[in-house]
Formats: C-alpha cells, structure tokens, sequence
C-alpha cells in the first residue's frame, strides 16, 4: 500500500501550481460580476493542487475503506443490512423507468403505475392489510404518514381528544419523534425484563387516558429480538378504549412469510423497503417508507394515489379524495427504490418468501447459543432476527463492548450495534440476517470468541484497539462534539 496516495489528506499531496486540467481560453471577462462587493472572495479559495491520476488513485484508494454487505458481514442489529442483488440495481436503472417524467400523463407510463400498483398489492398480502401508499420515502417518514392516518381518522370521528400514543420504553427512537411532529403525546409503558410490554402497566395507562388514547404503537418482534406473545390481548385492550393499533416494521424482516401484522389485530403500520425488501440501507439513503392500512382506512390514504380504473380498463392517478390526509411529498416517493423492492420479492416469489423470516430466526440463535458461554446474555430464551448482548460475561477484564467493537475492525468485521437498547449498560445487538452462509457465520463466531479470550489472556490489546486501520483509537465523543471539517483546522491543531 503506498502511504504517500493512501494515508495523506489530499492537500498534503498538493504541489503548487500543478493542475490536472486544460480549457480553452475564453473571451468571456469573468472579472465581470453584478455581485454585491462583500460577496465576494478578496483571495483565491485554498484549493489543493494536484494532478489528475494522482486525484483518482487517492480517491479510489479511499473508497477501498468503505464498508458494505458486498465487502464482508454486517451484523448491524436493528437495521437489516441485507444482500442486495445487482440484478435489481440493473432494473432500477433501465432507461424506461430512470428516463420517466413525474408530470407525464397516466396513459404514456401505465408500464411504471403497474409496478406501483402490483407492489402495493404485494406488500398488503405480506402483511394482511387492505391497502398501501409507496409515497413515504423514509421509515420515520412512514411513521409520521401512518400517525396522520390514525389523527385523521379520529378526527374524522370528531374525537379531538384522542392525541396520546402509548410507546413502549424499548422502542425505536423515531416513534415518539414521530408522534411529536405529528402533534401527539407521547405516553410511555414500561417493558418486562424480557422486553416485552408489561401488560399490568398498559392497563393502567389505558384506563388513566381511556377517552385520550389515539393509538399504540409496537414493533414485533421487539427491540432485543423478542416476539411479543401478548399482542391479540393488547390489540383487544386499545382497541376496546377507542384507539388504534400501529405497527413499526422496522423488525419486519423475521416476520416476513411467517405471520402478519393485519392478522394480529394491528390497524396501520409501516415498512422499511430499505431494510426487508433488500435495498442498500444506511448512509441517509435512498429510503422508502409505504404506510399500509386495514379496510377502512383507506380514504385516509395520502395523495396521490394509483387506483384501476374499471371504465378504462386502466390505472389512473387519484388526487381528488376529499377525505384524504393530503400530500406527504412530491409525487410518488423514491421510485427506484420500489424497483428494487418488487424485483425482490417477484425473485423470491410465494415459495421462497416464506424462508425469509425462519432462516434469519435460525442464523441468529445459531450465533447466540454459540457466544453466550463469554458473553452476557441478560434475556434467554429463542429470539427472532437478532438478540443483545450486555458486554463480556467476565466483568473484570475491564474489556468494554466499545473495545470489542473496535477490535472487530481489525479481524475485518464491521461491528454490531452497540450501546442500543438502552435497557442494558454495554448492550450488544447482532442481526446476521437470512443471507448469511454458515461458514460466514462460523467464521464471525470463531473471531468474538478470539476476541473473548483477548480480552481475558491480552486486554491491552482489545482496549488500544484497532491496530490494523488507516486511524486508529480515536475519541469518539470529542470527534462527535469537537470535529475538524477543515484543513487549517487540523493543521493547527496537529502541529
């Protein structure tokens, strides 16, 4: 590896006066300028100056330090970081969907509102919901439409009171951001030492807030990977008070051809497509976000809509519903996205979906049945697609889950979650999802129990970890607080 391209910032690499470019002369004055005088620049910004190959090795060696599905395994809990196949990159990118216009007339692309419709159709038979909107273009996006949908059907109902949503304390953070934003109070239920709902706790809540409760919001299986056996109980006991079921999908995927939220009593939920359907999740995007409901309430679906229209023989775009929430975005959401998503699924197709949920199950307790021996399991028991470790069994080593998760960097794997949920001080979560071989997994299990006996025979080592990256042990929090986003910056402070 050549340090001098690899390891230096590219003003380091910078030579005065060198360029990697050549234009024409122009007879254009750019001195010319109608710019207010204090606008502009009283000296040349300082660029670094380099030659073009130069640039591109420097760039494409940086870019070898990204870290993705397709460069090893990804046990990032909560998040699914699920294979992606290139095939549906491919499709996404074919010229008669990319090249598409959002103004163009209905009748010019039925080819596009088809893939729409048929993946709107798709996903309510996955979930046992009447009807989708694919508008969202982001999780927490999906959770703020499906609340407008839950605050537009009490209103409907001329129930202004109803503005309480009951939120477990192990939820994702987004739910009570999202009841937030919507105008709603958050209203928190403890959880059991299982992470479950404790259902003695939402009693009480729901007999304090009987005539305010807008509605519930879960995720199933929880957040420390546990499926919530209470459900059809909780469902009756909101339902009962006047309030709604709402499901986060986020923990779709163990779920996914195995049992349905529409069939547990849940009345809205939403669908991370980005997470369960396959699409590259993280990095702030591409997302998408479809918001489903059970029959009757679907008017109170988003706009615009793709509906059939049985006159035509065709499929139309609604935008006049009366009862409708209204718009949540320009248009129809991320597109590509929902590509990806219907290439998936029609790949998979009704024999293989039916895999996804039982084969992300098996490979996560494969790796917790192997690891609980050095690590401390704080809930036994079968988990679903993840579980959550609180740090080494042996306490006294003084190794932290940080220190592991550094230390994993050196063996080539990218790190669990860590420090989430916040129900455990040194919390673990690993998701290895269905995709993962057992070899990968083998190997995963040989390198934490490695790292385990580091920690006991050669702690030093775990705790300076990593050893074996571009940067090593940096500090998190001042890097958090502190950062250095320019070059004078980090020449003065590293002199």
């Amino acid at each position: 590896m050549n340090r001098e391209l690899y390891g230096n910032l590219i003003f380091e690499l910078s030579k005065k006066g060198r360029k990697g470019y050549s234009l024409p002369k122009s007879s254009y004055d750019y001195k010319t300028t109608d710019l207010p005088q204090q606008l502009l620049r009283q000296a040349d910004a300082d660029l670094p100056e380099c030659d073009e190959l130069t640039v591109v090795r420097h760039y494409t060696n940086l870019s070898h330090n990204n870290f993705g599905v397709n460069d090893g395994f990804y046990p990032l809990g909560s998040c699914t970081m699920k294979y992606n196949p290139l095939i549906n990159e491919e499709i996404a990118a074919l010229k008669s969907f990319a090249g598409l216009h959002p103004l163009q007339p209905a009748d010019t692309c039925q080819w596009a509102l088809n893939v729409y419709y048929d993946l709107q159709k798709a996903l309510a038979e996955l979930t046992g919901l009447s009807e989708f909107t694919l508008n969202p273009c982001a999780g927490a996006h999906g959770e703020l439409t499906g609340l407008m949908v839950i605050r537009s059907y009490h209103q409907a109902h001329g129930d202004e009171r109803r503005t309480k949503v009951i939120i477990p304390d192990s939820a994702h953070g987004t739910n009570p951001a999202s009841a937030a934003v919507c105008g709603l109070e958050v209203v928190e239920v403890k959880s059991m030492p299982d992470g479950t709902v404790d259902l003695e706790s939402l009693q009480t809540l729901l007999q304090e807030h009987a005539n305010e409760v807008a509605a519930m919001m879960m995720t199933n299986p929880n957040t420390v990977g546990m499926f919530e056996k209470r459900i059809p109980e909780i469902a009756r006991l909101v339902h009962d008070c006047g309030g709604l079921m709402y499901y986060d999908g986020a923990n779709l995927n163990p779920m996914l051809g195995v049992a349905r939220p529409g069939d547990m009593g849940f009345d809205v939920m939403h669908i991370n497509l980005h997470k369960t359907f396959s699409t590259p999740h993280g990095g702030g995007g591409p997302g998408c976000g479809p918001v489903g409901v059970r029959k009757g309430l679907e008017k109170y679906l988003p706009t615009p809509r793709v509906v059939f229209q049985e006159d035509l023989q065709a499929l139309t775009v609604e935008t006049n519903n009366e009862d409708t929430l209204g718009s949540i975005g320009n248009f129809f959401g991320n597109f590509g996205v929902m590509l990806k998503a219907y290439a998936y699924i029609l790949s998979l197709g009704k024999e293989h979906v039916k895999m996804v949920g039982p084969l992300a199950t098996l490979n996560a307790n494969y790796i917790k049945e192997s690891l609980k021996d050095l690590y401390e399991l704080p809930i036994d028991g079968v988990c679903k697609h993840e579980f959550v470790f609180d740090g080494l069994k042996d306490k006294s080593t003084g190794v932290t889950t940080m220190d592991i998760a550094k230390r994993l960097l050196d063996y080539g794997y990218h790190a669990p979650t860590i420090y989430f949920p916040l129900l455990f001080h040194e919390a673990m979560m690993i998701e290895p999802t269905e995709s993962e071989s057992k070899e990968t997994i083998d190997a995963f299990i040989h390198v934490m129990r490695t790292i385990a006996q580091e920690a006991k025979e050669r702690p030093e080592v775990v705790r300076t970890a990593p050893h074996n990256t571009p940067i090593g042990r940096v500090d998190d929090v001042q890097a958090a607080k502190q950062p250095v986003l320019t070059y004078q910056s980090i020449i003065k402070k590293c002199p």
